[in-house]
Order: C-alpha cells, then structure tokens, then sequence
C-alpha cells in the first residue's frame, strides 16, 4: 500500500463513525457526553462524540492491524523511522519504553545525570542500573549541558558490557550534544542509543536545526508531538529504526500503557503529523524568525540574556536548538522562578519554567506577534521595577550524584523519614526534583550531601515546585535504614 501524508486515517474513520450514529451500549459511560450534560457543555458535543472505546472500526491502540497502524506507518515515514507507535500514556511511558525494550534487571546503561524523572522511573521499573556522565556545565549561566563526546567515549570503555546509551537531545534549555559521534562509537561496541527527544519533534520537519534522533541514526526515540507538534497533551510518538524488533517493543509498551487508549489524543497524533508533513518547513521558519526576533529584543534591554548558538564549543554544547527562548535572569538580581512567577501573577503570562536562574519561553506554531510584543514589554518592566544586587544568590544548577545503591534497590528498600537538614550522609530512597524541568535534585539510590540539602532549602525558599518526595511540604526526606 503506498502510503501518502495528505491521508488522516484515525480522522477520517472517527468522521465515518460519527456520520454512522451508532447507538452506543458500550464504554464510556457519559455516551457521546448525553449523560453527563455539564462535561458536554464544557468540551462540546463533537468532542464527546468521539470519545469512544475501541472497535473494529476504529482499530485498537494495543493491537492496532488497521486504521491506527496506518496512521502509525504514515507518521514513521514522516519522521524517516523503521516504526512509530503511538504513544497516550505521555513521553514518560515512551522514555519507560525505550529503555525496558533493551535493559533488563542488572544491565548497565550509560546516561547523563540530567534526565527526566521518567528515565530514573525506567531504571525503578525494570532494575537496569545506571553509569552516570555528568553532563558539562556552563558556569557563568549555571545550568548542566548535553554530554561531550569524550565523556561518552569514556563511559562506554569502563562500561563495555553496557547495554544502551541514552542521551537528552535537546536538553530542556536547547543545548545538544553530538548525536552523530555518539551513536557511531555506540554502534561500535555493540549498544543501543536511546534519545529522550521529548523537546525536539521540530528537529524532524524544521530547517537549519540541529540532527534529529532518526537522522543520526539512534535506534529509538521519545519525541513529544504535544510539545512542539501541536497535538493534544499527553500524545506522544516512540521512534524505532529498523534495527528495533517492532513485535518485541509493542509488547514493552503494552506492559504499561493503558487498554483504552483516548481517540482524541491518538487523532491529534494523526492529525498533528499530516499537518507537520505538508507544512512542517514554512510552520518552523515562523517559530524560529520569532524565536529570532524575541532573543534579539530581550538582549537589547540589558540585564537578560538570552543565550544561543554562540556558546557552541563542539564539546557537551555541541549545538543549539534556536527555537528555545532560554534566559538567563540573574545578572538582575533575580532568580529564573521569581521572574517566572512575576510574569504569571502580575503581567497574566505564563512561560513554561523557572529555575534558579534561567527561564524558558516556549515559542511555537500557536504564538503571535503582539503576545511576542507583551512578553517584551513585560521582561522589560521587571528589570525597571524588580532589578537588584545579585549577591547571595545561588548559581550552580547541577550537582554530581554519589550513587550508593541501585535505584529499584532504594526504591523498595526499608525507609524512615529525617528532617531533610539531618539527612546529610544518608542514602535517599525518593526522587526529588523542581517541576518543570522534573530533573531530580537527588534520586533514590543516592547519598544526600550538603549541596543537596542547601539547594532543596533555597529552592523552597525561591518558590520552586518541588516534587518527587512523600512529603508534599519537603520538610522530611525518606532515607534508607
């Protein structure tokens, strides 16, 4: 069957559902949203319309044999893939995955500590056990980068019997590393490259950007077409090349995501990829000239500075994703998530994070011009009205990990619960991380070191979120006996 990216398989069988008006006595129960009329008024009748369970019509997401394998063939040649699947659980069941399709209970698999909470979950659920890289670091602005291509040829030859190496391409901030050079020395000694590209779907249709994951030839990864793709959140596509066993992979992913899946989210996958297919190019000039456009006024006010390509050394920042509105805030005397949370309280705008001293501005298809003007405007306020000394503020991002146990080990080892100023020395059995990013500050398995604890203690005193721990108020932390 030749396959033609104007097609909308899973869109075109729900139109042919809807026009069949089928008398429902199946799940789910509100019944095309008649039952549950304040639902209906909220979202609309044609969303609850199609808001069905699987059929044959419809294919099922588990098994999929035809429309949605359709749909899945389609956006694995969009995205130059040996197989895509379609992914309702988020990224973090991607990422979960990618990772249980290659490591089992004990297999070493080669990462950068600056992953995403869901990478350490992988490690917890399958009982692979990490060779952490420390990413580089990039003082003057604080934040961790990707990995250099010395350090990862140096993991790889004190870990050869590593099974896979994962890679965050583009980290959070846009920085990327040398997927190229990492895959090919990977390759070479017989491991799987896996890439969390969770921020990069744009990589795949955009010009001029950095290498995607399928083009530089990794054997899977996580792209979250929710995130720059414009499909509904929590869709997300899990990438293999051809090198992964299709059969093999849908039965890790069945492992975890759920038996009814959403035809709304997995239409605005299909939906999403036909429109990055025909459009992806003139859509992605537009994001990056704005992109473009807001680095270049915010850097004119003084104070900020959002950083870009410029600070390229070929090493662990080996590339730039332009398309990220990353900027630094403390030159201003102020932290990224006050910033962060005087632009959403006082000016009504709401960027995607804050840290302690950066923040990102998401910029994609959806923006317009006069908004980019408002967040200008905005920015340049702050500064006149907020600006500061900046002594006493903390500046470093990333701290190194003192791993002691495996995380599965720690994550179900016997616990108590300290105060998190007197667990300095002990070995954390939770996760704790600011969300966004969900980087863990410190993961189960490691040791609390006094970093550790002043960066928790400074990061609730800032207003960051902080996530991960049984104790939603991170007063106590549980340790291992």
């Amino acid at each position: 069957m030749r396959l033609t990216q104007e097609k909308a398989p899973v869109l075109e069988a729900l139109t042919r559902f809807r026009a069949a008006r089928i008398v429902p006595f199946d799940v789910p129960g509100h019944k095309r949203g008649r039952g549950n009329p304040e639902l209906t008024a909220f979202l609309g009748e044609r969303c609850l319309s199609v808001d069905v369970n699987s059929m044959k019509p419809l294919d099922n997401l588990c098994h999929p044999v035809s429309v949605i394998l359709e749909a899945e063939e389609l956006a694995a040649e969009a995205f130059g893939a040996g197989h895509a699947f379609f992914m309702v659980n988020g990224t973090t069941s991607a990422v979960q995955s990618m990772v249980m399709s290659v490591c089992k209970r004990g297999d070493k698999i080669i990462m950068p500590r600056n992953v995403h909470r869901s990478a350490i979950s992988a490690l917890i659920l399958c009982g692979a056990v990490p060779a952490y890289v420390n990413p580089g670091i990039q003082k003057s602005l604080g934040i961790s980068l990707g990995m250099s291509l010395g350090d990862a040829e140096r993991a790889m030859d004190e870990n050869p019997d590593a099974k896979a190496v994962f890679v965050n391409n583009p980290t959070y901030y846009g920085v990327c590393s040398d997927l190229r050079g990492i895959v090919r020395l990977a390759h070479r000694r017989g491991m799987k490259v896996l890439v969390d590209e969770a921020h990069g779907t744009h990589f795949y249709f955009g010009e001029g950007l950095p290498v995607s994951a399928m083009a530089a030839g990794a054997d899977m990864a996580a792209v979250s077409m929710h995130k720059s793709g414009g499909s509904l959140t929590q869709s997300s596509l899990l990438l293999a090349a051809p090198s992964m066993d299709e059969g093999q992979v849908r039965q890790v992913i069945d492992l975890t995501q759920t038996t009814s899946g959403s035809y709304l989210l997995i239409s605005s996958l299909d939906i999403s990829r036909r429109n990055l297919a025909l459009r992806g190019k003139e859509i992605f000039r537009g994001v990056v000239r704005m992109a473009r456009y807001l680095r270049e006024e915010i850097n004119r006010i003084g104070g900020y500075y959002a950083f870009s390509g410029e600070l390229a050394d070929g090493g662990a920042f080996f590339d730039f994703d332009v398309t990220k509105l990353s900027v630094h805030t403390l030159e201003l005397g102020l932290a990224g998530i006050e910033v962060y949370d005087i632009l959403r309280d006082e000016y009504d705008i709401q960027i995607e994070f804050g840290d302690i001293g950066n923040i990102l501005a998401y910029v994609s298809m959806g923006d317009r011009e006069r908004d980019a003007e408002r967040l200008v405007a905005a920015l340049s306020e702050i500064k006149r009205r907020y600006a500061k000394d900046k002594t006493g503020l903390l500046t470093q991002e990333y701290i190194p990990p003192s791993v002691a146990v495996a995380p599965q080990e720690a994550f179900y080892a016997p616990k108590e619960s300290l105060p998190v100023a007197e667990a300095v020395g002990r070995v954390s059995g939770e996760s704790v991380m600011s969300y966004p990013p969900g980087i863990p500050i410190v993961a189960p398995g490691e040791v609390i070191t006094k970093d550790i604890v002043e960066y928790i203690r400074y990061a609730k005193e800032k207003g960051c979120f902080l996530t991960g721990a049984q104790d939603g108020a991170m007063r106590n932390i549980r340790v291992l006996r």
